[in-house]
């Protein structure tokens, strides 16, 4: 019933929240909507604000974080919310002096030092773990592009001595525990390298190769819980051991390239029921590729829910490069309790597309407890997003390159949307080519 107050007038709109109440489920939605009559209309220039980088703001708004020019220290803000106000169209000389200072609006918390003098704040990459009020941050020494021979590295692929990520207690700045890579290869970019689901943290080697699922525990540690890439289930180095089946040397794929190989042979081989005929199909469709698929390294992996992973394979090129719309890439889903490959697609899938563009929040995997992630708007809960990448597709010259160019940023980067109302579909409109794209996909 309050839908049909909807007005332009705070005042108004206010008066009808006392008097009505939303239907249930339906509270938060009710609330978003007051977004529509508080609309940014005025930018204040020449701010006096502190020379820092500034990287975000939480997704709850309490928190902006920033790092300093040098890449060492973490400082964090609390905002101080509405400070001035104007009656009519608001001018510059409405407001007082004190409005044009950035202590005006937000209030620093604390600086502290994260980075030793040889290592470096990665200014891309920062996690939120909303429930606990947690940050997640990363530092690295200088990527060394020279990296000699080590065993189980993948060649081509660039080394850092040390990667440190540090969860810290955005209340107090407190360093809650810390954990380092050595001699590896992460992709901090854009936070890329990591993704978090819940409690559990997945964090990917390219140069190992390796998963490693990690648990944010209550207390404030960070705790491996489980590690994929030349062995899936946790006693299977101590079985191969017993059995004296380790040798010297790479004599065995990795499991996870193992499980790989082994569904694409019996996908292959049930693509052809004719006894006759199967043979020849193996060695067209399977083993002619074989050097391929074994090639083939991990780029990418994201959570789709606690049991299952959504896992990227390409070329070493791509794993490294920044633009992958053209390179050849699969998709698996990976269970990793019964550490079997459920489902494999290529990135030219149809199959895939369809399933993307039916069941899209899905593949950004928000968990239940968010209070925020699950108003994000997109094509599977919004009919004017659906329109929108329909329109796109009708206008493409090729499926097969517009399918490609849809599944490139799979699997999606943690945390990268906004769950602004401003960004609520159902609420506003906007021009994505105005938009920043980094505010909204990073």
């Amino acid at each position: 019933m309050a839908g049909y107050f909807r007005t332009g007038n705070l005042a108004s709109r206010l008066f009808d929240r006392q008097c009505f109440s939303p239907r249930p489920g339906a509270t938060v939605n009710t609330v978003r909507q007051f977004y529509e009559n508080l609309v940014p209309s005025y930018t204040i220039y020449d701010i006096e604000c502190p020379d820092y980088s500034f990287r975000k703001f939480t997704d709850d708004g309490k928190y902006l974080v920033a790092f300093s020019r040098n890449h060492q220290d973490l400082i964090v803000y609390r905002p101080i919310w509405l400070t001035f106000s104007c009656n009519e169209e608001c001018d510059s000389h409405d407001l007082p002096a004190k409005a044009k200072r950035f202590d005006s609006f937000f209030k620093q918390l604390y600086s502290i030092s994260l980075a030793s003098s040889n290592e470096y704040i990665c200014k891309d990459f920062f996690l939120y773990i909303e429930c606990h009020q947690y940050g997640l941050f990363a530092t690295s020494t200088a990527q060394s592009n020279d990296s000699g021979a080590s065993e189980g590295a993948i060649h081509g692929v660039p080394s850092i001595e040390k990667i440190t990520f540090y969860l810290v207690r955005l209340e107090d700045g407190a360093i809650l525990d810390e954990k380092a890579f050595r001699n590896d290869f992460i992709n901090l970019a854009h936070s890329i390298g990591a993704y978090l689901y819940e409690d559990l943290l997945c964090i990917v080697s390219l140069r190992y190769q390796t998963i490693h699922i990690l648990q944010i525990r209550d207390s404030g540690n960070l705790v491996e819980v489980r590690r994929i890439g030349a062995f899936c289930r946790e006693d299977d180095e101590l079985y191969l051991h017993s059995h004296g089946q380790v040798a010297q040397g790479n004599t065995f794929l990795p499991g996870i390239k193992q499980r790989l190989l082994s569904f694409i042979f019996r996908k292959t081989w049930n693509e052809e029921p004719d006894q006759t005929s199967r043979v020849q199909h193996l060695k067209k469709k399977f083993y002619f590729h074989f050097q391929d698929y074994v090639d083939l390294i991990i780029w990418k992996v994201q959570f789709l829910d606690r049991h299952h992973l959504f896992i990227k394979f390409g070329s070493v090129d791509g794993g490294v490069s920044r633009s992958t719309d053209q390179s050849l890439a699969f998709f698996a889903v990976y269970n990793m309790e019964t550490t079997e490959i459920v489902s494999l697609y290529q990135n030219s899938s149809e199959e895939l597309y369809s399933l993307f563009e039916t069941f899209y929040d899905h593949f950004h995997a928000n968990p239940q407890k968010s209070l925020h992630g699950n108003f994000i708007s997109s094509h599977s809960n919004n009919v004017h997003a659906l329109d929108q990448l329909r329109t796109v597709k009708n206008k493409a010259s090729s499926t097969s390159q517009f399918v490609k160019k849809m599944m490139s940023p799979l699997p999606y980067t943690c945390q990268s949307q906004s769950p602004s109302p401003y960004f609520d579909l159902s609420l506003f409109r906007y021009d994505e080519k105005v938009c920043s794209t980094t505010l909204l996909k990073f």
